[in-house]
């Protein structure tokens, strides 16, 4: 059976996506799965261990009908048995009626007449629930597993050496990720106090931050107050998730690093702003969250936040 799944959205959503790939793998072992992702998130693959092909189309970008049509055709020319459609869309369930794909599932609702088999659209759940619904036309009804991840050996190594440089092979630390993009970012004196209470009260237990491309002046802010703080910068999701792995407690913000710490079982704490807890994360004590009052993650006391750290 050659399988397709149209997954719009980043590597989040990609991660939350893993369980129901998992599974369909599972019970049809010798299954081809295919995925279509946009560009920025074909790098969430590194780390799946169910997927054959990653083939990239940029769902949001302002595509002309040929565009559309190369689509069209490269999907038909590999003469998929079922196609999945992870999200509500006239366009895409057109496309894929175009395709001439026998079965073709999908949510009820915009672009249902398209398809052959219809789930209900569940969004009150964890999210990567609500995907795993879409096995039901196969008749897999078994409860959602948990996310995992397949981590290459190349990635756990290079890891093992990162800690050794920063002195935190034996001691474990605490890892902080702070968001990529400004809306989701908490302030930089919040972050403060919270890294200086974490040192003075557990001395022994290092405090490190991922650092990406664009995080220089956070960062740079971060250490001209707090020196003892260590810095690590992986370059693919490979790296960050063996990183994430290693960690005694991981703080973030609402991003795609909060996911792969659920895939690897590392206790979380997540600083979310207007995100329902329940549909990020799963039900678990590994797992914890802050929701803001406001919405704003900014809004978000320090004290709030270890007193969660320090209760539990």
């Amino acid at each position: 059976m050659r399988v397709v799944a149209l997954v719009p959205g980043g590597i989040g959503d990609q991660i939350l996506f893993f369980p129901t790939l998992d599974d369909l793998k599972r019970y049809y072992p010798n299954a081809q799965i295919d995925v279509v992702v946009e560009p920025r998130s074909k790098s969430a693959y590194r780390v799946s261990k169910s997927v054959h092909e990653v083939l990239s189309f940029d769902y949001k970008d302002r595509n002309s009908m040929a565009d559309w049509g190369n689509l069209v055709g490269t999907i038909r020319d590999r003469e998929y048995d079922v196609a999945i459609s992870a999200r509500q869309s006239w366009l895409v369930s057109l496309l894929l009626w175009l395709t001439g794909i026998p079965k073709r599932i999908g949510y009820q609702g915009k672009g249902a007449v398209f398809l052959t088999d219809l789930v209900p659209l569940k969004t009150a759940q964890y999210a990567a629930a609500a995907y795993h619904d879409l096995l039901q036309p196969f008749g897999v009804n078994a409860p959602t597993p948990e996310l995992k991840v397949n981590v290459p050996k190349p990635d756990i190594e290079w890891a093992q050496t990162e800690q050794k440089r920063l002195g935190v092979h034996e001691t474990g630390y605490v890892l902080i990720y702070s968001g990529s993009d400004e809306l989701s970012h908490y302030p930089v004196k919040n972050w403060r106090q919270i890294i200086q209470d974490l040192q003075n009260k557990q001395p022994d237990l290092p405090v490190v931050i991922i650092k990406e491309p664009d995080d220089e002046k956070f960062v740079r802010s971060l250490l001209a107050s707090t020196p003892n703080l260590k810095v690590i910068s992986p370059n693919d999701i490979g790296k960050l998730t063996a990183i994430i792995g290693g960690a005694s407690l991981f703080l973030s913000t609402e991003s795609a690093p909060l996911h792969l710490s659920v895939a690897v079982q590392t206790y979380t704490i997540a600083l979310l702003g207007s995100t329902d807890p329940t549909k990020l994360l799963p039900k678990s004590d590994k797992f914890l969250a802050i929701q803001s009052p406001t919405g704003k993650i900014a809004d978000i006391s320090p004290k709030v936040v270890l007193d969660k750290i320090w209760g539990g």
